[in-house]
Formats: structure tokens, sequence, C-alpha cells
């Protein structure tokens, strides 16, 4: 089944005396798009964690939100040696350019950096690891309910252009059986046209009559348009069941059955055969609406 690509998943772990919590959102977007918000000492796990989210969604754009908050086990922010180091060299480095002034503590506590939490400081590979290892976690348990939520909304996205591509082979069917008609109805037009402009004057030539007919039944012919409008309706059924991201195919399948359709309409020249046309359009515009959404 196709999965929609809006949805919500959230979750908590808690992990060396923090609680961290998960939020993951997506909405429309034509490709993938991954934005994360997270502490900025932990953008060594972008990467892994961006597989992560690609392994679960194909489509859509996804926002993942991860913070921490310190649960009383842990200790709270210190300071971090290196970076404050590195500025009061900076700051020495300055007076080279003839630029005076010293640093007061309070002005280095506001610094970028200087003051960290224990887990923003430099990492041994196994630290990295456990750190890494804990953020999957609670990562794959909030993708988990976002897949969830995706599925079941997907699942009614596929129930409603279900029902509409009922519509649509019901409508197609009908306009199978109309469309031998419309010659046959031009003839007797034609035919009556001519009867009621004959004042004894006119002499109907019936071959030249006969190719006239002949002439506007190739023109209004639209086999071939009902054709592949029913193949491209078989198609859309079949995408709906596909559990890969088919929403972009699906998309493309119906910008060709309004072309299709908008060229029966055009030339079709028979009033009941041009209102099916029209109720065929208002349908495959309420599929590419719900469509919009699916991933």
């Amino acid at each position: 089944m196709s999965l929609s690509m809006t949805g919500y998943g959230q979750s908590v772990v808690d992990f060396q005396g923090y609680s961290i919590s998960f939020e993951v959102k997506s909405v429309n977007h034509r490709y993938c798009e991954i934005v994360f918000r997270m502490p900025r000492e932990w953008a060594v796990f972008e990467d892994s964690l961006r597989r992560a989210v690609q392994s679960r969604i194909g489509r859509g754009r996804i926002d993942v939100y991860i913070n921490k908050e310190n649960n009383g086990e842990s200790q709270g922010a210190v300071l971090n040696h290196a970076m404050v180091r590195a500025y009061l060299q900076a700051a020495e480095d300055l007076k080279s350019y003839g630029i005076t002034g010293d640093l007061a503590v309070r002005d280095i506590l506001t610094l970028p950096d200087v003051l960290v939490t224990p887990s923003g400081l430099s990492m041994d590979e196994a630290q990295q690891r456990l750190w890494n290892d804990a953020l999957l976690q609670g990562l794959e348990q909030a993708l988990e309910g976002l897949v969830q939520m995706r599925s079941r909304e997907g699942a009614f996205l596929a129930k409603d252009i279900g029902q509409r591509l009922d519509r649509l082979q019901v409508l197609h069917r009908e306009m199978t059986e109309l469309a031998p008609e419309v010659p046959v109805e031009y003839r007797k037009r034609l035919r009556q046209r001519i009867e009621s402009l004959d004042d004894g004057s006119l002499a109907v030539d019936e071959h030249i009559f006969g190719m006239e007919v002949a002439l506007f039944a190739e023109r209004s012919n639209v086999d071939e348009e009902l054709i592949r409008l029913h193949s491209h309706l078989e198609q859309c059924r079949e995408l709906l069941l596909q559990k890969s991201p088919v929403g972009r195919k699906l998309d493309f399948l119906i910008q060709e059955m309004n072309r299709e359709v908008n060229t029966i309409g055009s030339k079709a020249n028979h009033l009941t055969l041009v209102n099916r046309v029209v109720e065929m359009k208002a349908e495959l515009e309420k599929i590419r609406e719900q469509a919009a959404n699916v991933e």
C-alpha cells in the first residue's frame, strides 16, 4: 500500500544522565529533503542519522528535532578548556594589530562553545559509537510512529483514489459505448439539415454525402484515446498497491489521462459524450489533489 507524505512521530531515550527527545514531522515535497535541528555538538552524527531516515522515507520534507535535558543524574555545563585557550590565543594575536583591551570572565562565558555539557566535549571513538547508537535508537522509534501514521493516511488516500478510479472506469465504459454513435447521429443530423433546406431544387449526390460522413467519422474517432485511457486507469490501480514511492508516477499518469480526455473532448461532436468528458475531468482533478500527498 502506498504511503502518505504527511506524518508525525516522537520518542524519548534516557542515556548517560540525559533525557533525549525526538520529534519527526513530514509534509509534501517533490523530493526527499531532510532537515535536522539538534545540539551543535551532535553534528558529527548527522550522516548516520540521515541514512536512518532515508532507509524508511522515500519522499517528502522531513524535519527532525532532537533535544536533550539533564534528568538530574548528569553533570551540568562544564568549561571547554580547549575552546577557552583558543579564544585567549586569538585575543593575544589581535594585539599585534594594535587592538587593545582585556577580556573579562563574563565576556568569555558568553562566547560560543565555551560552556558545554559533558557530551559536547571531544569524544573518543568508543564514546562516539555509544552516543551514535543511542541517538539512532531514539530516532528509529520516532520514525516507526511516523511511518505508521503515513501508512494509515496512505490507506485512506488509496481508498479514496480507488473509488474515484471506479467512477472513471464507469465513465470510460459509457464513453466507449457512445463513441460509435457519434458518426451515426451526425449522419442523421446532416440528412435532416439537407432535407430542411431542400426546396426541390437540390440534387443530393449520395457519394459526396457518404464521403462527408466518412471524413467526419475519421476526425471524431476516439478509439485510440479510449484504449490509452483504459491502460492508464489500470496502471493507476497497480501503483496504489505498491509499497515503493509512487506519487510522481501517479502524477504523471494523471497528466496523461487529462491529455487523453481533452483530446476526446475536442474530437467529440456529441453532447452526451462531452458531458462525460466534463465529469471525468472533474474526477481527475480530485484525484490529482489527493495524489499530491502520496509518497
